[in-house]
């Protein structure tokens, strides 16, 4: 058997959409793939609804039929454009759309494709869509991981992220050392210390996941005015940080918070420091620390 690979080149977004102009956004998503696989990338993520916008779908002045007219199944035109790149170029490129299982279905989600330098590999529906969402998206039901020569990978979206960490430890125990987040996180502007307020929501729970999981964690946010949100930007990349005591701590490998400029960023990781120390067996007790069946018994109760 191949021993996984620990070294991988990811480039991640700030990301501008064009509101519900898939040919320009579609465009854009194609030119940065070239140009992060020509620098070196084995990955590119980009965010959540880049395809048309993240206000196209929370705007209720568009009927809902218009949104299930504009969304596409991972086997329309928009992912097999982008599928010719992932080929091409044997780059893995993960990104945000509206998703129908069927062409002819009525319900739709929040969604992420991941296309492989084999081609589609398949798609992540949002478990937990927020607020509004709800309203022109139904829920997912499924965790997504994807198999590549760096180990399985899995997937979340936004709000998976940063108040479920059920999703991102269900990643860990199956084995996976890096977790991929396409978000759209507003900041809230011209409020007084809105930047401050954008970092305390986003950072933190990235943060969270890495201490609790000793894991990678990429985000790539849409940055910029979309229709009337103003998106924050601040995409990055971070993950254990090597110290002398032991304790998990979290280093920031590229990207800023504080960045909202439309931009590209390229981090070479190495996954070996991503122990996932909670799912692996305690030298102690010779057993995980992270006790799924007993966790398993306090959600049977909750149903009682």
């Amino acid at each position: 058997m191949e021993k996984i690979k620990d070294i991988i080149n990811i480039a991640i977004m700030n990301f501008k959409v064009w509101t519900g102009n898939k040919e320009v956004n579609l465009a854009h998503i194609e030119q940065y793939s070239i140009a992060a696989a020509k620098r070196g990338a084995d990955m590119i993520l980009f965010p959540e609804l880049c395809l048309m916008g993240y206000d196209y779908f929370v705007n209720e002045s568009i009927s809902q039929e218009e949104k299930i007219a504009a969304t596409e199944t991972v086997n329309g035109p928009s992912v097999k454009r982008i599928e010719k790149i992932a080929k091409e170029y044997g780059i893995y490129i993960i990104f945000g759309m509206s998703e129908k299982l069927k062409e002819e279905d009525m319900d739709i989600y929040n969604a992420a494709v991941v296309l492989g330098p084999e081609g589609l590999i398949g798609s992540y529906q949002k478990i937990h869509p927020f607020g509004t969402e709800n309203l022109w998206c139904k829920k997912g039901e499924n965790p997504f991981l994807f198999d590549t020569p760096w180990g399985p990978i899995g997937l979340g979206i936004c709000y998976d992220s940063y108040q479920f960490p059920e999703l991102v430890r269900y990643y860990v125990y199956k084995g996976a050392r890096l977790y991929l987040n396409p978000t759209a996180v507003i900041e809230e502007i011209p409020n007084e210390g809105s930047r401050e307020a954008f970092v305390r929501c986003y950072t933190p729970h990235l943060e969270y996941s890495v201490l609790a999981s000793s894991i990678y964690i990429a985000s790539s946010n849409l940055t910029g005015y979309d229709d009337t949100s103003f998106f924050g930007g601040g995409s990055m990349i971070i993950g254990p940080k090597t110290n002398a005591f032991g304790e998990v701590d979290v280093v920031r490998y590229c990207g800023d918070d504080r960045d909202y400029q439309v931009k590209m960023f390229i981090a070479t990781i190495d996954l070996s420091l991503a122990v996932r120390h909670q799912c692996i067996n305690n030298p102690y007790s010779g057993t995980p620390d992270f006790r799924p069946e007993i966790y398993k018994k306090f959600y049977e109760d909750l149903s009682k």
